[in-house]
């Protein structure tokens, strides 16, 4: 298709919606679609020149996504780029209030999703805006003080009683954010990549939160789509350096996971640009981790089990990888597959399955992917994959065949099979002729068994997503087309109503095969054409069973409809409703009947319709089962062929009802004849036809509705009202009447057309051939006429009985009303829209809010009389009547609201029926699409349904629809309604107002006022019904409006004084439960989604630009002149009126609640819950008005203590709004240092340059004029990685505010908190409040008690210390928790809040608080120490070190000192490292200093100071990382320190064995360490080694968990020692020393290894398997398992290391003691498994020469003395272990090897213990592993072997 410019638009459209095409009214839609865009173009753009956001340009850009909706992007490409750069001004305006920026992002998300119709050079945006966006909410410095309400967080409650959660991740803002950096990335500046890596390097600071930013914001915001010729500009900037970085963590750091993502971006943008191949080890290594899988014969200690990376981004990287020349990525892929297929067995599982299950899934719909975009995409602006790197042909043979074994496993999996069939559908699509085979070889098994009904569903299933590949004729798998017949048949079975899932699959299987193949006899051809190939001769002969195969379907139908009766399975007649499982049964029947008979050729239909008429007339069914199905049967065959089929159904049933009703007592029974009711049930399903064939049959069908319309029987009638809607809708509707799977159907004869070359045929778009019905004049006719006759009659009886003439039975009114709402469903598309006049001045604006209509192929016939008006009037005349007269009578209220509800909304389609459609449409769509081929390759009944769909959302499209009076009268009645006496009617009336609040514009302002009527606390004549309602109407639904809520001031300015005023209305009562639950909801759902809304309005010169260009833009034009002058000036004067009129409606508001608040008489309840909306009210921009502060200081002292929890929060908020800028300055960091030299780029770490920032004793500011000299950098990362463009720091004391004020130069707001913390009184209760308990033993350091002292002092200055100190002395003393906890709390915030004191104020400070914390340390208890913690970490965090020297130099004094014992020894130290770990890399003096303290107290005796100072160590080495470009560290290192270790440890390595062992056993308990040899000065030594390795364990297991890189050279010396100590067995006898080095090994050995330390690992372990100590030989075995697994492809990659693995492995088979050869045996085995070693001949050859070593003839003798095995035994138990090793191996398939080694086994099967042991337990194992698919295995053996092999398994008699 070529784009040519149509005459009628006049632009060629960017893409629009090719289904508009295929609509029936398609000619008109041009001109439609012209004149709404010119309208949004004209009113967007005049909205935002002229600056009104609201409403003008909220309103145009929803309909602007209502138009992307209906078209599509059908405007001209300048259009398209002038909306994208006005939405992107717009989301980007930074006063813009949240609710509207998440409006703007999403339509700009849409229109920028189609990146390929717009090229680089149509479009560019700035990336900077987004960033700024970005910092602005997701990193916002205000929210957590309360100051900025975004949505969707978790928000405190005001009124639970929960403590106060504040989380910080915002999932649906943070969300959108990343969506749209996402799409608008490709368009960002070729020079953005340089900027952003100058922005964002320096927060790469490893050991810092700033890491995680930086990495997030490369990974959002990095451009990876560059063309190949700008690549210098584009990721070669940063790409060596971002992999360095990530080849070297260790511990999945959380930022690894982005790193991650950005590489899989990059690898899938950029296929062939970049070369991975020296990385492709490490990566499927790291893949291979993060699954998380147990491995290891003893299941150990996993360390990193909180991250893992994202599945999609690990596919979608593998997949970019594959193919090119060198091949490695294909081979790793496989050795994957290969080590985890056997975590795929069904009989294995746990929690990585999903993970496992996730990457089969999506790893082939990537290739696929891949696949379409080299070989099938139409070229666009995005660089093409260049030809030596894309997929061939063998690279897609070879990734099938990898991925076959592991899915064909996942078949059967326990997380069901859908996985595996999506996985099969893809692979099926590149290759049917590999993959289907072994799944049908799979299926006939599985259907002719009965026993194993899991095993029929899942082939089913899997099945059902090859179907396409399966019968599409003359594909890549020729033969398949002729398995389909043998399938159809065997599935038949399946239709068994005693298994429900077996039945559904199997509906679901024949509906699948049987829409995509022509049911159609050609037997015949076969003799007549000689042109056919074998396959299609084959195919035309087994078509002659499918009449054979539709015959039988219905025949098992019947039975299944026959045993489901309701007089079969219920014995009580009260449930006769269907229940959920049986009316799922009826869609899966009537869906899969229907699409069978669509498909049969009319001679199979003509027998299939005879079959069902008889099997429906013969019998009669009850009606609500059985009844059900067979008319469903009856309907789907009327469907096919409408003619043919009324011919039957029509007379018969209309007679049958005839005969019946002709006797007059009939009409007035109770219960009617079953054969009534079944008729009527029949007849009113089969009219569910094409509406023009019905017309013939009109005179019978009006009769019998006449007759039956007025039965007494309620089933009767309604079954009638049915038929009548059914026959109306069937003439009223446009839909589309046969969804055959060929245009044109089936019945060509067979010379002609020749239906088995269509088998699997898509649908072709372009020739649709869709037929479709229109309302044709003389079904109008017919509609109309069945009105006048049936539905005029029952209004004037209506009219009549609420006028008081005549008089009407409810069931009688319930009865009319049941007619009146069904003509309405019918005729309602024929039936113009309700009329009134617009109603005036809900809101004024700047351009037309008009509403559109769209025309939907019904032109309204004005002449005859509009019964949707008559209806109206009649209906609130009743509903009227009914309230005032019989407000009980319920039922007919429910038809009511109904029929209000549908004369609102209805024109011939339902919203939740067309969400049901839409969804079940996508589903088949995914289950049957061909990704591969892409554009729209569906088959015809869904492109199709897919037209349909197009035109059901036209009809239901009705946004921005006008206000008028009538539907303002109907809402008040369905208000009134609400507000009932009667629960169930008020939940439905409420459900009908929450759908119409969105659908009007502005109806909520007009309704909000009548709403809070009712809770006014001045009327005394409303019911507690009344009052609920109204809370409810308040409340709205889950998805609706909530009008306690709308994001206006003038709306929530009503709303929320009312709610807390209605605490004091009559019918308000705390005693009701479901009231109090009420307001609880309404709190709740305003906290949790109020979101601040905005003050200040106003509209940047840059986005009115934009604007102005859009009106004036051509094609379409807009018409109208550009803005005026004065229209402008107005626009100006009217948005600062907004401005100034949001400001003050906001102190209104604030003024209101306070006043509620206040005033006394209010519950507690309601005082509570304006609190809470107080709290809301808080803003970063505006001050908080002085009543609302003057209130939250009081509330600080308030009783309840949820109320001092509010204040707390709102007064450090307040704080922040009071706090005065500080000016900065930049700096050069380069002068500072006093450096001329340039420093070298791109190294990180510690450099001269930032030299000057690290904490140095000798130059401490210790004077006034130090203190103002130095420049102090607050921030711990700046300066670590490289330094910002301009480093700013805080400008000189005497040019920043001034800090302490008298009272006179105080604010008002400022005055009130200085007045209240200068009273003594108050102070004292504050901090008698303070110090009180809330939850014992669950309280924590408080956050928000810290930020408010915090606050206090960084804006007065000290003027409050003197009221605080005697409290804070007096507080210390006291040991208790609560007291200890309230004095952190406010230590930290001073010690915070004293960031800009003067020098002199400061040294005051700290000359009264070091004493005080010095005392607090020495009081500290086990409930205190992890407060004193927090509480000296957060007064460290983000300070410069210098500044804080007093502090620092008080808690280096002597941490560990022996005052106090050991345990105030452990708290000291866990106090210090919380300070000196916030302070990072700037203190390496501080930590040479402490490590030189703790080395000589490594040899501590107690077990809580060891840990300690083990976790102390981990932060002391924190900063010593292992990562290209940074260099050595100023502070400690782990090497040095490892080295000087290894040294005290000595004694331990070279001493003899048995002595260790006896000092261990000795070791256990700490003291008597000192007496085992106590006296020798060697003894000694050997002592404290001991000590000393205790702690280095302890540091062991705390660094390999925490640090960044994996264990150093010099740590791996300590393996030798550790392998010595690890215990074999779990002895009982807890023994620490040995359970920490069992852990350590479990660490280390997970660890991940450089290749360059492989060597040096594998050398200590030969070493080790050397040494005399079996367990040491043993423990090396179990680590090696864990090494090799989490190394796999990095060992891998080096053969050298394969063969020492190896080795070691062989060796240690031969071992003497029979444990350690066991463990190698299992070693080997799992070796083997993971394909890390393969059996080839040499080895197969090893072991046999083994097995055959001579044993020396026993003596009889001394058999007694004979233990210790001669080496014989051992070997020739070493070569059994072999073959063992072997066999067990491949648990779950036998390959060619096997047979042999069996036989060679068996030999031995007599020979010594251990040997007849080991042969025994393998041949168990085998049996146990291969039983399930033994049938299968049997293939594989000759018959002697399975001779041999049946002798050898069963167990010999017990007699013989």
């Amino acid at each position: 298709m070529k784009k040519e410019v149509p005459d009628t638009l006049g632009f060629v459209p960017q893409k629009d919606i090719v289904y508009n095409k295929l609509l029936p009214y398609a000619d008109r839609l041009d001109g439609e679609s012209n004149q709404i865009l010119a309208s949004i173009k004209e009113n967007l753009g005049r909205a935002v020149y002229l600056r009104e956001l609201w409403p003008g340009c909220m309103f145009w850009t929803r309909r602007l996504s209502t138009y992307l909706r209906l078209y599509g992007r059908k405007f001209s490409k300048e259009d398209h780029v002038l909306f994208i750069r006005l939405l992107y001004e717009l989301v980007t305006l930074p006063t813009l209030e949240i609710s509207m920026m998440t409006c703007f992002a999403r339509l700009l998300i849409n229109l920028l999703k189609k990146k390929d119709l717009l090229t680089r050079e149509d479009l560019e945006l700035p990336w900077r805006p987004l960033y700024e966006l970005h910092e602005r909410i997701l990193y916002s410095k205000t929210e957590h003080l309360g100051l900025n309400w975004f949505p969707s967080c978790l928000r405190p409650r005001s009124t639970s009683k929960h403590l106060m959660v504040k989380l910080a991740q915002r999932c649906s803002v943070d969300g959108l954010l990343k969506a749209v950096v996402k799409h608008c990335r490709p368009y960002f500046p070729e020079g953005a990549t340089q900027e952003m890596l100058d922005e964002w390097r320096p927060l790469l600071c490893p050991f810092d939160v700033t890491m995680q930013r930086a990495v997030s914001y490369f990974e959002n915001f990095l451009p990876t789509t560059l063309p190949p010729h700008l690549h210098h500009k584009g990721f070669k900037l940063w790409f060596d350096e971002l992999i360095g970085l990530w080849m070297s963590v260790q511990n999945l750091p959380g930022w690894e996971v982005s790193l991650v993502n950005l590489f899989a971006r990059l690898a899938n943008d950029n296929i062939g640009y970049v070369d991975w191949d020296p990385y492709i080890p490490k990566i499927f290594t790291r893949v291979l981790r993060s699954l998380n899988l147990p491995v290891g014969s003893s299941q150990t200690v996993s360390r990193y089990s909180s991250n893992s990376y994202d599945i999609n981004n690990v596919v979608m990287w593998i997949a970019a990888l594959l193919g090119g020349p060198s091949k490695t990525a294909q081979s790793q892929l496989t050795g994957l597959f290969n080590s985890i297929s056997s975590f795929l067995h069904p009989s294995n599982h746990g929690r990585w399955l999903m993970k496992l299950m996730k990457l089969l899934q999506r790893l082939p719909m990537c290739v696929v992917r891949r696949l379409h975009r080299e070989r099938h995409r139409s070229p666009s602006w995005l660089p093409p994959v260049p030809e030596e790197h894309r997929l061939t042909e063998e690279d897609i043979d070879v990734f099938v065949e990898s991925m076959k074994p592991p899915v064909l496993l996942a078949m059967f999996s326990k997380t069901g099979s859908m996985d595996a069939a999506q996985a099969l559908q893809n692979l099926a699509l590149m290759r049917p002729e590999l993959v289907i085979p072994p799944v049908l070889e799979k299926t006939y098994p599985a259907l002719e068994t009965l026993i194993e009904p899991h095993q029929l569903t899942a082939t089913l299933s899997c099945m059902i997503g090859v179907a396409r590949s399966l019968v599409t004729v003359g594909g890549r798998y020729p033969e398949g087309p002729t398995h389909m017949l043998p399938l159809l048949m065997r599935a038949l079975p399946g239709v068994d109503p005693n298994d429900f899932s077996k039945c559904m699959i199997t509906f679901q299987f024949i509906a699948t095969f049987s829409s995509l193949v022509p049911l159609v006899d050609c037997s015949s051809v076969v003799h007549e054409r000689h042109d056919l190939t074998q396959v299609e001769r084959e195919m035309c002969s087994a078509s002659a069973e499918f009449e054979d195969f539709v015959l039988q379907f219905m025949d098992r139908c019947f039975a299944l409809i026959d045993s489901s009766s309701a007089e079969v399975t219920r014995e009580e007649v009260e449930t006769e409703k269907m229940t959920h499982l049986e009316s799922l049964v009826e869609l899966g029947l009537s869906s899969t009947f229907s699409t069978i008979l669509t498909q049969c050729s009319m001679d199979i239909f003509q027998v299939a319709l005879e079959k069902v008429f008889n099997f429906a007339t013969t019998n009669i069914f009850e009606t609500h089962v059985a009844g059900r199905m067979v008319s469903d049967m009856c309907r789907a065959a009327t469907k096919c062929h409408p003619q043919e089929a009324l011919r039957l159904f029509v007379p018969h049933c209309c007679n049958a009802i005839t005969q019946i009703t002709d006797h007059e007592e009939v009409l007035n029974e109770e219960e009617l004849d079953k054969e009534l009711l079944w008729n009527l049930q029949l007849l009113s399903e089969v009219t569910r036809v094409d509406g023009d064939k019905l017309l013939p049959h009109r005179a019978h069908l009006l009769r019998t509705l006449r007759v039956t319309l007025h039965l007494k029987c309620k089933r009767g009638y309604s079954l009638a009202c049915n038929l009548l809607y059914h026959t109306l809708r069937a003439t009223a509707l446009i839909y589309p009447t046969e969804y055959c799977s060929v245009a044109g159907g089936f019945s060509r004869p067979l010379n002609q057309y020749l239906p088995i070359k269509d088998w699997g045929r898509p649908g072709d778009l372009w020739n649709l051939d869709i037929r479709w019905h229109m309302p044709s004049a003389e079904g109008r006719a017919f509609v109309f006429e069945t009105l006048d006759q049936l539905l005029k009659p029952e209004l004037e009886r209506l009219q009549k009985h609420t006028q008081g003439t005549q008089d009407m039975s409810r069931d009688d009114v319930l009865q009319s009303l049941c007619i009146v709402q069904h003509c309405l469903l019918g005729a309602g598309s024929l039936l113009p829209p309700l009329r009134g006049d617009p109603i005036p001045e809900l809101m004024h604006s700047v351009v037309a809010l008009d509403e559109t209509r769209l025309y939907t192929g019904v032109e309204y016939d004005r002449s005859r009389e509009n019964y949707r008006e008559t209806i109206c009037t009649v209906m609130r005349q009743l509903l009227n009547h009914i309230l005032q007269h019989s407000e009980d009578d319920t039922k007919s209220l429910f038809a009511i609201i109904k029929i209000i509800s549908d004369l609102l909304q209805f024109k011939g389609t339902h919203k939740h029926e067309f969400d049901t459609r839409w969804k079940s449409f996508t589903l088949v769509k995914k289950s049957m699409e061909n990704r591969l081929h892409g554009s729209k390759q569906h088959i015809r009944a869904l492109l199709i349904d897919r037209v349909m769909l197009q035109h059901e959302l036209r009809n239901l499209t009705v946004e921005g629809c006008e206000y008028r009076s009538v539907h303002r009268d109907l809402l008040r009645d369905i208000l009134r309604l609400s507000t009932s006496a009667y629960s169930q009617v008020r939940s439905k009336a409420q459900s009908v107002l929450f759908s119409a609040l969105s659908t009007y514009n502005f109806c909520c302002r007009d309704l909000i006022p009548r709403v809070l009527e009712l809770l006014e606390p001045q009327r005394t004549d409303v019911t507690q019904q009344q009052f609920k309602g109204a809370l409810y109407c308040l409340l709205g639904n889950h998805s609706g409006v909530c009008l306690a809520n709308l994001q206006y001031w003038d709306c929530i300015g009503l709303t929320w004084p009312a709610i807390v005023r209605s605490g004091l209305s009559t019918a308000m009562s705390l005693e009701k439960p479901s009231i109090v639950r009420l307001f609880d909801d309404i709190a709740d759902k305003i906290h949790r989604h109020y979101e601040t809304i905005g003050i200040d309005f106003a509209v940047a010169d840059s986005c009115r630009s934009v604007a102005l260009q859009l009106v004036t833009s051509a094609s379409p034009c807009t018409g109208n002149p550009a803005p005026t002058e004065a229209e402008i000036a107005e626009g100006e004067r009217l948005q600062e009126e907004k401005n100034a009129d949001s400001l003050k409606k906001y102190q209104l508001l604030v003024q209101d609640l306070v006043d509620c608040v206040n005033d006394r008489n209010l519950p507690w309840k309601f005082e509570h819950i304006s609190v809470g909306f107080l709290s809301l009210m808080l803003r970063d921009d505006t001050p908080l008005p002085a009543n609302a502060v003057l209130y939250f200081v009081k509330s600080l002292n308030h009783d309840s203590l949820l109320v001092r929890k509010v204040a707390i929060s709102a007064v450090a908020g307040i704080m922040k709004q009071l706090k005065k800028p500080h000016k900065k300055v930049p700096i050069s960091p380069k002068e500072l240092c006093g450096m001329c030299v340039s420093s070298e780029e791109g190294v990180a770490g510690d450099r001269p340059d930032n030299h000057w920032l690290l904490y140095d004793s000798k130059h401490l500011p210790r004077s006034q004029e130090d203190w103002d000299q130095q420049r102090y950098v607050e921030k711990t990362h700046w300066g670590y990685y490289s330094w910002p463009r301009k480093l700013m720091v805080y400008a000189p004391t005497e040019e920043q505010p001034k800090l302490s004020l008298t009272r006179d130069e105080m604010q008002e707001s400022e005055q009130i908190i200085f007045d209240h913390f200068s009273d003594g009184v108050f102070v004292s209760q504050l901090i008698q409040f303070l110090s009180l308990e809330d939850r014992k033993g669950r309280d924590k350091f408080s956050p928000r008690r810290f930020c408010l002292f915090k606050g206090l002092f960084r804006n007065y200055g000290d003027l409050f210390l003197p009221m605080l100190r005697p409290h804070m002395e007096r507080l210390v003393a006291d040991t208790h928790e609560s007291t200890q906890r309230c004095v952190a709390e406010v230590t930290a915030g001073i010690i915070r809040g004293s960031k800009h004191w003067s020098y002199s104020q400061v040294e005051k400070l700290w000359a009264w608080l070091c004493p005080l914390l010095r005392k607090a340390l020495d009081n500290i208890t086990v409930e205190t120490y992890g407060d004193w913690g927090t509480c000296i970490a957060t007064a460290c965090e983000s300070r410069d070190p210098r500044k804080l020297h007093w502090l620092f130099e008080m808690l280096m004094e002597s941490p560990v000192n022996g005052e106090g014992g050991s345990f105030v020894d452990a708290c000291r130290l866990y106090v210090l490292q919380g300070g000196l770990a916030q302070q990072e890399w700037r203190v390496p003096e501080l930590l040479h200093r402490l490590l030189q303290y703790l080395e000589p107290k490594l040899t501590q005796v107690y077990k809580n100071v060891r840990e300690r100072i083990g976790s102390v160590l981990t932060y002391i080495f924190m900063i010593d990382v292992n990562m290209p470009h940074v260099r050595p560290t100023a502070s400690p290192r782990i090497s040095d320190f490892t080295n000087r270790v290894l040294a005290q440890l000595r004694p331990l390595l070279e001493a003899d064995e048995e002595i260790t062992n006896h000092i261990l056993e000795g070791g256990g308990n700490d003291i008597s360490n000192h007496l085992i040899e106590g006296g020798g000065g060697e003894g000694d030594e050997r002592t404290n080694a001991i000590k000393l390795l205790k702690t280095v364990l302890k540091w062991l297991m705390t660094c390999t968990g925490r640090c960044f890189s994996s264990a150093t050279t010099e740590q791996l010396q300590l393996l030798p020692l550790l392998f010595k100590i690890a215990p074999v067995e779990n002895d009982d006898s807890y023994d620490e020393m040995k359970q920490d080095a069992k852990t350590c090994l479990a660490l280390m050995s997970q660890g991940l290894l450089y290749t360059e330390e492989i060597p040096l690992v594998l050398g200590v372990l030969k070493e080790v398997a050397g040494s005399s100590s079996w367990h040491a030989r043993y423990t090396v075995l179990t680590y090696l398992q864990i090494m090799v697994f989490t190394n796999l492809f990095t060992i891998m990659s080096e053969t050298t290391a394969v063969t020492h693995t190896r080795d070691i492995v062989i060796q240690l088979l031969e071992d003497e003691q029979l444990e350690v050869r066991e463990m190698a045996a299992t070693t080997l085995s799992g070796f083997l498994q993971c394909n890390f070693l393969s059996m080839d001949a040499e080895m197969q050859g090893h072991f046999e020469t083994l097995c055959k070593t001579r044993l020396p003839k026993r003596k009889r003798k001394d058999s007694a003395v004979d233990t210790i095995p001669s080496a014989d035994l051992v070997r020739r138990h070493a070569g059994v272990l072999g073959l063992s090793a072997c066999i067990l191996s491949s648990p779950y398939d036998v390959p060619t090897w096997m047979p042999q080694l069996l036989m060679d086994l068996s030999v031995h099967l007599n020979d010594t213990q251990p040997i007849e042991m080991t042969v025994k337990k393998t041949l168990s194992n085998f049996r146990r592993t291969h039983h399930d698919n033994w049938q299968e295995h049997k293939q594989q053996f000759t018959d002697d072997q399975l001779g041999v092999l049946t002798d050898l398994l069963v167990s010999p008699c017990y007699y013989a």
